[in-house]
């Protein structure tokens, strides 16, 4: 496995891999050498980043989960929000089959994603000052609640002012940012600080700055970006903790089926039916 440095192999042959030559770039590392399929070296290198993940981050993992345990377990909210790329993750714990129903996507009209024209729009807002504190004055959050804040930088202020405006209104905050960009560029924020240092619990999914986890001779630029794979999977494993937290308290948590399977969505009218007045996306 790589260290931190994201150094990846040394220069060799292709191997038959088209622009072949170097290793991976970022974090991950590459574990399977210069000469083995660019398909091979990406997912080897997202594997790196996951098993650090799991052999670093678990405690934070077990924290995260043990506070959305509480919230739900004291009839509070769960919100989730992430600007750009990083909202995939934000999406992929809501509304989701075998996840919490409870977990509301916290959205910033024109930052959520790609679809607003042009794209590079979503990527400007993230660094408005105020839009954080609008955003959450309108929505329903409420003291007590849980808000899991994705970004991969940590440094925009968007993200930087969400944490800081969310305590201050009571309500817990869970970080899921790459640290090192903290140690490594400048805060956007007039504050001067990151994500990180706004949290209850911060988990670290080990993106290398830049987010690109591959280079090649023949190409001029890194490729190969894994954060929303590491990202996503840290978000699954927080839910699966407070799930099973929840249980270890004898609270059935309020769990989705897919429609999918025979009685799904009948399970799943009764779960909205319970606990509509903590489920904003149905309304």
């Amino acid at each position: 496995m790589k260290d931190a440095t994201g150094a990846g192999a040394s220069p060799g042959g292709s191997g038959g891999v088209p622009g072949g030559g170097e290793g991976a770039s970022g974090t991950g590392g590459d574990r399977s050498g210069a000469t083995a399929p660019v398909a091979e070296r990406y997912l080897d290198a997202t594997i790196d980043l996951l098993r650090r993940v799991r052999d670093e981050e678990t405690p934070a993992i077990t924290a995260a989960g043990e506070l959305i345990a509480d919230a739900v377990a004291a009839d509070g909210r769960l919100f989730a929000f992430g600007a750009g790329h990083s909202s995939l993750a934000a999406q992929d714990v809501v509304y989701r089959a075998g996840g919490l129903a409870l977990m509301n996507l916290l959205a910033v009209p024109g930052a959520v994603g790609v679809d607003v024209m042009p794209a590079t729009l979503g990527s400007a807002l993230e660094r408005v000052d105020g839009l954080a504190a609008a955003v959450l004055d309108s929505s329903p959050v409420r003291p007590g609640d849980v808000l899991v804040i994705i970004s991969l930088s940590g440094r925009n202020a968007l993200p930087v002012e969400m944490a800081m405006n969310a305590r201050a209104l009571g309500l817990k905050v869970i970080g899921v940012t790459s640290v090192v960009y903290a140690t490594e560029t400048k805060s956007r924020h007039v504050s001067g600080t990151f994500l990180k240092d706004h949290c209850d619990v911060v988990l670290d999914s080990k993106i290398a700055i830049g987010d690109a986890e591959l280079s090649v001779d023949s190409v001029d630029a890194p490729f190969g970006p894994a954060s929303t794979a590491v990202t996503s999977a840290l978000m699954q494993a927080v839910t699966a903790t407070a799930v099973a937290a929840l249980g270890s308290r004898g609270i059935q948590p309020p769990l989705l089926r897919s429609g999918n399977v025979d009685g799904g969505h009948d399970w799943n009218g009764r779960i909205f039916a319970e606990y509509g007045d903590r489920i904003f996306y149905r309304h």
